[in-house]
C-alpha cells in the first residue's frame, strides 16, 4: 500500500499495528515536533489520523480546527464517494455516512484554559472502514465505509484529500476568519432543531461554534472547549 503524498507545510508519520495516531501525535507535540506533522494509521478495516498545530491564538479561537477539519474531511469525502452517498457531522465530533455512525473527531491540547494560547492542539479523526462483527445489521445506526457503498474508494487517497481539503479551509479561515467556515459548517451538522436528551432543543452554533441549547425561556452555551481531552 502506497502512503499519503501530502501538500507543502504538511508532514506525514506513520504508525503501524494498533498504536494510536492521536497518542503519538499528543507525544510528539509534547516533544515539540513541527506544526502540521500528520500521524497515521491505515488498516484494512479501520483508519486513524491526527493532526498537530501550533496556534497562536487563544484556545477558544484555535477550537476552530475542530470544524475546520470535520468540514475538510466531510468535502473530501464528498468529492471521492458516489454523488448518492451523504455525509453529515455531529457538533460532538460525530462523522455520519447516510444517517449512521461511521466515525468521530477528538482534540487535546497542552491547557484546557480557553483564553491561554496552547503551545500545541492536536485533532484527530478516525473511521470504520469494514464492520468487523458477524451480525453488522444488528446496530443499525452504526456503519462503516465500504458498506455504504464507498468499496472503491481508498483510505490513502481519503487521507491525501483530506489534507488538500483541510489547508484549503485552514488558508481561508486565516484570511476571512470563522464566518465562511461556520456558514459551511453549519450546512451539515446533524440535528439542529431538534431536542437534545434531557437538555433542550439543539438551536445550532454561536460565533465561535459553541452549542447553543434552548430549555424554555432559558439559552445555554456549551462551547467547543467541553470536548478537549484531558490526559
Amino acid at each position: 500500500m502506497s502512503e499519503p503524498v501530502f501538500p507543502p507545510l504538511l508532514t506525514g508519520h506513520p504508525v503501524q499495528g494498533g498504536e494510536d495516531p492521536f497518542a503519538r501525535a499528543r507525544a510528539l507535540a509534547a516533544l515539540g515536533c513541527d506544526s502540521g506533522t500528520v500521524v497515521y494509521n491505515i488498516q484494512a478495516d479501520h483508519l486513524r489520523v491526527a493532526i498537530v498545530f501550533a496556534p497562536e491564538v487563544a484556545l477558544q479561537d484555535a477550537m476552530a480546527m475542530l470544524p475546520l477539519c470535520a468540514v475538510g474531511f466531510q468535502n473530501a469525502l464528498g468529492a471521492l464517494a458516489p454523488p448518492e452517498v451523504a455525509v453529515h457531522l455531529g457538533w460532538d465530533g460525530l462523522i455520519c455516512v447516510n444517517g449512521a455512525r461511521c466515525g468521530t473527531f477528538r482534540a487535546a491540547a497542552s491547557t484546557t484554559d480557553p483564553a491561554e494560547v496552547p503551545d500545541w492542539l492536536i485533532i484527530g479523526w478516525e473511521l470504520t472502514l469494514l464492520q468487523t462483527s458477524e451480525a453488522p445489521g444488528n446496530a443499525p445506526d452504526v456503519t462503516a465505509l465500504y458498506e455504504e457503498g464507498c468499496a472503491d474508494v481508498s483510505a490513502t487517497n481519503l487521507v491525501e484529500s483530506w489534507s488538500r481539503h483541510m489547508m484549503t479551509w485552514l488558508n481561508r479561515w486565516q484570511e476571512d476568519g470563522n464566518a465562511p467556515l461556520h456558514s459551511e459548517w453549519m450546512g451539515l451538522l446533524r440535528g439542529v432543531g431538534e431536542p437534545i436528551a434531557q437538555a433542550g432543543v439543539f438551536l445550532g452554533t454561536d460565533d465561535r461554534f459553541g452549542m447553543l441549547i434552548r430549555d424554555g425561556a432559558d439559552t445555554q452555551l456549551r462551547p467547543l472547549t467541553e470536548l478537549l481531552e484531558t490526559a
